[in-house]
């Protein structure tokens, strides 16, 4: 399965939803329909603001269509991911989960969350490693230096 955290949407698809989206926000009436179309399109942006602008309409939807909680839950989950709020994302999984647990799809959504958290957790790891030995390093050269000066 793809790794739905790096699909991307098309410039030309966002467009096409935003412009209508913003037609019935205008008129005064958007219907479910277009909002989830407009916020799905936008939890898969490459820009983080479009991201957290989807998952701001999908809560709405969430909180006022009782119809399609699950895909709502779904793409909250990927929202919050791929903004790496890892924990927010596992929670929204694991409300899927309570109402599908075995839906493969929201399965492999975990895994791929699990996958990066380890990821980022590992290269954390190496870059405060790192940070370690530099200021190590500096401690030990100014010891150096100090030791050579007397």
């Amino acid at each position: 399965m793809e790794d739905v955290l790096d699909e991307v949407v098309s410039s030309e698809d966002l467009q096409k939803f935003e412009r209508v989206f913003h037609e019935q926000l205008h008129g005064g009436r958007v219907t479910h329909k277009a909002q989830f179309e407009y916020a799905w399109c936008l939890v898969r942006s490459r820009y983080p603001t479009d991201i957290k602008k989807g998952i701001l309409l999908l809560k709405e939807l969430f909180n006022s269509h009782p119809d399609g909680k699950r895909d709502y839950l779904f793409y909250l989950a990927i929202g919050h991911a791929r903004i790496k709020e890892y924990s927010k994302a596992l929670n929204f999984v694991k409300a899927f989960l309570e109402i599908e647990p075995a839906n493969q799809q929201v399965l492999a959504l975990e895994r791929q969350i699990n996958k990066r958290m380890e990821k980022e957790g590992l290269i954390g790891m190496a870059v405060a490693g790192g940070a370690v030995l530099a200021l190590g390093g500096l401690v030990g050269l100014g010891l150096a230096l100090a030791s050579t000066k007397k």
